[in-house]
């Protein structure tokens, strides 16, 4: 009998984006940029949900929110900007 570890290693819904990741998308049709802080998914009959952790606050029916759930099509991977590279492109 395998132990619980291997269990849920074999079982349990694998991320596609982790804590901290960098992304940017649309939420009610308003841009955002924000870092991951979980991606998860709640029971078998539900897609994953990531929420954002925002840069800056959004305002939407007169809320402000500072962190916001999303799908997975919503967001995408923010690449890094190496700007010691583009310095030195300038000189």
């Amino acid at each position: 009998m395998a132990n619980l570890t291997d269990y849920f290693e074999r079982n349990s819904y694998k991320p596609k984006y982790f804590l901290g990741d960098r992304v940017y998308g649309h939420w009610n049709k308003i841009p955002f940029v924000g870092k991951v802080g979980v991606d998860t998914i709640i029971t078998a009959d539900h897609r994953p949900q990531v929420s954002i952790i925002l840069d800056l606050p959004l305002q939407h029916n007169g809320k402000y929110y500072n962190v916001i759930i999303v799908a997975h099509k919503d967001i995408k991977l923010l690449k890094n900007l190496d700007l010691e590279q583009e310095k030195s492109r300038s000189k």
